[in-house]
This record gives C-alpha cells, sequence and structure tokens, in this order.
C-alpha cells in the first residue's frame, strides 16, 4: 500500500540553515529508490526543527533508500548537526485532495 515516511529531524544549535541544505541534498536522492515524491519542512516557530516526508507505492522501496549507500554516507557525515535519537514513522496514505483536482484520490 502507498503511503510516506515521516521524519522529524531536529539541527543542532547555528547549524539550522546549513541542515536545511544538507537536507536538500539527501531528500531527491528518494526518486532514485522508487519514491513518488519528497517534501522537506522547517518550522517558522522553532527553526532548528524539520520535517522530511517520503512518498513510496511501497514500504520496501522506503528501506531501501534509508539503508542505502546515498544516506548511509550522508547520516555518516551530517550525524553532528542533528539530534539523536532520530525515529521515523510510516503512514498509509488514505485520502488526499489538492485544489484544482477534481476528484479526491482514495
Amino acid at each position: 500500500m502507498a503511503g510516506s515516511v515521516h521524519i522529524n529531524w531536529y539541527a543542532t544549535l547555528f547549524r539550522g540553515d546549513r541542515f536545511e541544505r544538507a537536507l536538500a541534498e539527501i531528500a531527491p536522492i528518494a526518486l532514485r529508490y522508487g519514491a513518488t515524491g519528497y517534501d522537506v519542512y522547517r518550522s517558522r516557530d522553532d527553526e532548528y526543527r524539520f520535517l522530511q516526508i517520503s512518498h513510496f507505492a511501497e514500504k520496501h522501496s522506503w528501506d531501501e533508500y534509508w539503508g542505502g549507500p546515498e544516506f548511509s554516507n550522508w547520516r555518516t557525515q551530517y550525524s553532528s548537526w542533528y539530534q539523536i535519537p532520530l525515529t521515523y514513522v510510516w503512514h498509509d496514505h488514505v485520502v488526499s485532495m489538492h485544489v484544482g483536482e477534481e476528484h479526491p484520490v482514495l
């Protein structure tokens, strides 16, 4: 079943802007692993809080992206730029609607 993975990142002190650029570097790599899209959000209330969302048709594709060499190397390179523990959550896609669409996607 299609779904999305949400990763809540929290950048370490004074690294918010650089961490934003680092996330912009790794998020598109998900497309190589079959992602149908991705989003990265930065909180306006807390400039060190980020949310990365990757959309996949199958969960195993997410597992390959997360455990793949690009993301593993990225996490190693930037490990001091975000707080640990780091967790992610898979969400099954139930329904969505966007302005300009005629019908909701079920």
